[in-house]
């Protein structure tokens, strides 16, 4: 996260505690009744993001500088626990009632941190195992069916740019294995990428899942012109009276510097210091990473109002727990957001570890109604063995 980022989340952050008191009343727009549904009306999954594999952490459960793999580790755990625990009374979706099964686990992307030299990170390939050995195989949560609960992952900025370069100096220049372990996780080509033919150019992370009449959609960094290409043909064949969630790492007011360079060379480069994590070329103000996106911006909004039942956005990247309502560039779209912390990079949960949380969503699909709920996983850091408690929570409708 750079400079831009973290002015962003100052300014998040000053008004945060407004949301989450909002919150923890349940913000709702048609609220359910609380009570529980049956589970073939009943969607309920867990969304996290930014694991960063890679780092360490200030502080955690008493111990000092501790790897990513070991607080990683202690979030899954927490995950496999939650079979039995009782959702709070906010009068939410399957308010009370305990959680019997969960359908998937979603992440948000950076999976590896960016190599920088300066910084001395770990290769994204030690990253990616670290990150598989916790997900897939320590993961031990089950679906409605009994059956291994799925997990769904999109990329974040730091695998991208450990796969085409950065402007900074990297170590090595380029390692795509975060990438390309997403790539055949999610993608399953016949032909497996390895480092040698993996092209990211070509090889985009973007797909789609159907559950219990809801339709998942997880794209490729942010929905640029690019991905509303891929979009447009995947929701050909999804009704219009089916709710759409879209899961990405990006915020929707998407950084500058994630765009194409569109100087000169249109190459990675310590001067312009842009990115090129989005093969559309950026295209306002004084093109320079500082210019908000806001061409971009409203193309995708004008993308939204094609699409009016793309109902919510979750993402990671800024990393702190948030439910709130994004308005477009021009106030003229209203899309359900929210945005997940990070159990290494969290902007308040870095500092105080009490705060680190993930996201655990209910979904009743006869009345349409979805509620997001904060799961605090570390609250009570001297006795690591204790359950997870509730946070903030908002119920809306995707009707």
């Amino acid at each position: 996260m750079n400079y831009i980022s973290k002015i962003k989340v100052a300014f998040f952050i000053a008004f945060i505690g407004l949301v989450s008191i909002n919150c923890s009343k349940n913000n709702t727009n048609n609220p359910t009744s609380g009570t529980g549904t049956t589970n073939s009306n009943l969607i309920q999954f867990v969304f996290t993001s930014d694991p960063h594999y890679g780092l360490t952490k200030i502080s955690f459960q008493g111990a000092a500088n501790v790897d990513a793999s070991i607080v990683n580790g202690v979030l899954v755990n927490k995950l496999n626990a939650l079979n039995g625990v009782t959702l709070p009374n906010d009068g939410g979706v399957q308010a009370g009632q305990p959680i019997s099964f969960v359908d998937c686990v979603i992440t948000g992307g950076d999976i590896a941190n960016r190599e920088e030299a300066s910084s001395n990170i770990q290769a994204a390939a030690i990253s990616w195992n670290q990150f598989t050995k916790d997900y897939s195989t320590n993961l031990s949560l089950s679906n409605r069916n009994k059956q291994k609960t799925d997990l769904f992952i999109v990329p974040g900025n730091h695998d991208v740019s450990n796969t085409v370069g950065y402007y900074a100096n990297m170590a090595p220049l380029t390692d795509a294995s975060s990438m390309i372990g997403m790539y055949n996780l999610m993608m399953t080509p016949v032909m497996p990428r390895t480092l040698s033919t993996y092209n990211y150019a070509t090889d985009k992370v973007h797909y789609s899942r159907d559950i219990q009449g809801v339709h998942f959609v997880f794209l490729n960094l942010w929905p640029d012109s690019s991905e509303r290409i891929w979009m447009t043909k995947d929701l050909q064949s999804v009704s219009s009276n089916t709710p759409v969630l879209l899961f990405m790492h990006s915020i929707p007011n998407v950084e500058a510097r994630f765009f194409t360079n569109p100087n000169n060379s249109q190459n990675i480069n310590a001067v312009d210091k842009f990115e090129n994590l989005l093969p559309e070329v950026f295209k306002d103000g004084a093109k320079t990473i500082s210019d908000a996106a806001t061409i971009e911006q409203r193309a995708f909004v004008d993308f939204l109002k094609l699409h009016p039942n793309i109902k919510a956005f979750f993402h990671g990247h800024t990393n702190y727990n948030q439910f709130y309502v994004w308005q477009g560039p021009d106030n003229n779209i209203a899309l359900n957001c929210f945005r997940a912390d990070s159990p290494m990079k969290g902007a308040m949960s870095a500092t105080d570890e009490t705060k680190l949380s993930f996201q655990f969503v209910a979904i009743d699909t006869t009345s349409k109604n979805m509620t997001v709920r904060e799961c605090l996983w570390n609250a009570n850091p001297s006795n690591p063995s204790s359950p997870v408690t509730w946070g903030s929570s908002a119920t809306v409708s995707i009707k």
